[in-house]
């Protein structure tokens, strides 16, 4: 499985912002879209859903632009995940016990709620922080020649 776009570039985006003053102050879309090698009108997209979520905030004007609406510490990636793209849920049958007249007797169904179940324990049981933290021991190694 492939994780979607949106929740890739919504979690670079908010590492973006955290590791840019993101929380004290707004940043640009454009220097986040620069910074990050992507699309601005593309990540305008996911900035709406981040922002419906309640994990971003814009300010207008001159000196604006978006701002997480909660230190870093206390915005969980599994949040930032489920903003972008709704349920992480592997199947269909696992979001709608409707969906598959099978779903109740159904070994490959345990599987996937299983693995279901795996990733969100790895997205809940991290922050924002935890992956600025990460970034930056990534940022300090010494470069390949």
């Amino acid at each position: 499985m492939r994780m979607p776009t949106k929740a890739r570039y919504g979690m670079r985006a908010m590492l973006d912002l955290a590791m840019n003053g993101g929380w004290e102050h707004p940043v640009l879309l454009r220097d986040v879209a620069s910074r990050q090698g992507l699309s601005p009108r593309y990540l305008e997209q996911v900035f709406i859903l981040l922002r419906y979520a309640g994990l971003v905030r814009s300010a207008r004007g001159a000196k604006g632009g978006f701002m997480l609406s909660r230190p870093p510490e206390n915005i969980g990636l599994l949040e930032i995940v489920e903003a972008c793209i709704g349920d992480i849920s592997m199947v269909e049958c696992l979001r709608n016990r409707g969906y598959c007249s099978r779903a109740d007797d159904c070994a490959a169904r345990l599987v996937w709620e299983e693995v279901t179940r795996s990733m969100r324990e790895v997205l809940a049981g991290r922050t924002l922080a935890d992956l600025v933290g990460m970034q930056r021991v990534i940022d300090e190694r010494p470069q390949a020649m």
